[in-house]
Parts: C-alpha cells; sequence; structure tokens
C-alpha cells in the first residue's frame, strides 16, 4: 500500500462509496513562548478552512504524552490515544488520511502512530492542505464514533538503548538540520551534537520545493547513499519524534522499512551520561 496519496486522488476517494477518514493535524514547531509570543493554534487554522468533512486531531494533546524526562512529545498513552481516535471516527476497516498545513511532520506523526497501533490503510496528504485544489469547509462535521482499538507493533519503535546500538549494528538517521547535528546551533534541547554513530539525512531534503516528496526512486537513491543498502536495519530519530516520522514515512515511500526513536535527542541529550557526538563526523 503506497504510504502517500495525491489531492486529486484524495477528491477521487471521498466521492467514492467508501469514503476515508480524513484527519487534519495542523501543528507546527514553535520557540514563541520562550519569547512570550501566542504559539500556532492549529484547532483556530481548522476552524478557518479545512477539507470537507475531516476532523481536526491535536498533536500536543492527542499524538503526544505529556513533556518530560521521556521527551518533548513521548508516546502518548495508548488508551487515550485509542479513545481519541475513536472519538474522530477511525475505523479499523475504513481508510485514513492524514494532512497538515504542509510542512508533512505532523501529519506524518499521526500515520506512524496509527500504522504502528495495526491501522491497515493510513496514507498522508502529499503536500498537505496547500496541494488540495478543491473548495474549503468551515462546518465541523457531526461525530460518528468509531472502533479502532491500538494494538502495538513489536516492531517499528526504538528506546535510548536501541537507538545507540542500531547506530553501531545497522544505520541510524538523524532527521534533524545539519547545524543541530553537527552541534553548531541548538535552539531548543540542552546540548547540540547527535548520537555517536547517527547519520545526518535531514528531513527537508525528502521533498522537493513545493513541499511533496521527492519520487520513490530518488528517495531509494538517496538514502542508500547515505548507509541504507539492502538488507541493512534503519531506524530514525530527530529532536522529539515529529519530523523524523516524516523521515520514516520518506523511507517508506522509498520501500524502506525503518523505525522511529521517539524520545530523540529531546530524550537523548537531557541525560548527561548520555555520549555526546559533534561535527560532521558520525562517531
Amino acid at each position: 500500500m503506497n504510504a502517500i496519496i495525491t489531492a486529486s486522488e484524495l477528491a477521487g476517494d471521498l466521492a467514492g462509496e467508501n469514503p476515508p477518514v480524513v484527519l487534519d493535524v495542523r501543528w507546527q514547531l514553535s520557540v514563541a513562548k520562550a519569547a512570550g509570543e501566542p504559539s500556532f493554534d492549529g484547532r483556530a487554522a481548522y476552524l478557518s478552512g479545512h477539507v470537507p468533512g475531516a476532523v481536526y486531531v491535536d498533536l500536543d494533546r492527542e499524538l503526544a504524552g505529556a513533556p518530560g524526562g521521556r521527551g518533548r512529545h513521548p508516546l502518548p498513552d495508548l488508551a487515550e490515544f485509542g479513545a481519541a481516535m475513536r472519538r474522530a471516527g477511525v475505523s479499523s476497516d475504513r481508510p485514513v488520511v492524514v494532512y497538515d498545513g504542509g510542512q508533512g511532520w505532523a501529519a506524518a506523526r499521526a500515520w506512524w502512530l496509527l500504522r504502528w497501533t495495526g491501522h491497515p490503510d493510513v496514507r498522508v496528504l502529499d503536500g498537505g492542505l496547500p496541494s488540495w485544489q478543491g473548495d474549503l469547509s468551515v462546518d465541523v462535521p457531526a461525530r460518528v464514533e468509531g472502533d479502532f482499538e491500538p494494538e502495538p507493533g513489536v516492531d517499528g519503535l526504538l528506546d535510548a538503548d536501541g537507538a545507540a546500538a542500531l547506530a553501531r549494528s545497522g544505520v541510524l538517521f538523524d532527521a534533524r538540520a545539519g547545524e543541530r547535528y553537527r552541534g553548531e546551533a541548538e535552539p531548543i534541547d540542552r546540548v547540540g551534537g547527535h548520537i555517536p554513530g547517527a547519520v545526518s539525512a535531514p528531513t527537508n531534503d525528502n521533498v522537493a520545493p513545493d513541499g511533496r516528496f521527492l519520487g520513490a526512486e530518488d528517495l531509494k537513491a538517496r538514502f542508500k547513499a547515505l548507509g541504507a543498502a539492502d538488507g541493512a536495519e534503519v531506524g530514525v530519530y530527530c529532536g522529539s519524534g515529529v519530523s523524523g516520522a516524516h523521515e520514516v514515512l520518506a523511507l517508506a515511500v522509498a520501500g524502506i522499512p525503518a523505525a522511529l526513536y521517539v524520545g530523540s535527542w529531546s530524550e537523548w541529550s537531557a541525560d548527561p551520561a548520555r555520549p555526546v557526538a559533534v561535527g560532521p563526523d558520525p562517531q
């Protein structure tokens, strides 16, 4: 199953006999709070106009647990996540399409969580809301309770020790910007740098200027050049498990399975006992 869907394909599916549940997960990483400025309001953006029939999902409250020792966006409580998905109308026998404001990170986080917890048919709108060519709606659809029950997979998830081991035995991609990987700039976390052995693979390099993913063959070539050769075990981390989910999605488009270290650098760097590497060299 393809992990992404075009706007024209979504429009066709919405007009079909079994239209997908559409989730609007608009969200932005913001350091505005530190400057006393208001943070991005995804719900307000949703209410101002969304794909007709879409239901708003809050990344910080419904796709992540409370920030703390496990990172800024740790895994949500699975019972609470399941309840949130059912409120949004998600059922196991109905396709789901997720979109955000165009960056793709938040939509990928929802995609990854639903796939990891067992939903068989989830896709991300390639290019997000800016790619949608139809009318927008300001109507909030009537709630239709779904029946989705999350069942976490045995694969696809890394903890800190697993990420450290994979950086030695396989390929661990760091999806953050290169300057954060090298330790030249760190606007959010305690210290800059990367997990020793991790390879820099900024997630922004997976998309074209319009925000749509590069072609599958181009992505496959990119990741192979970075070390994801046939048969290699692959993992990804980022700052807090959001942009890293987007890289896992890009790898899926390329046909390369990968696990996600959800705690990511926000968890790793908070522990002074964890080693930190700086500079362009993985080690």
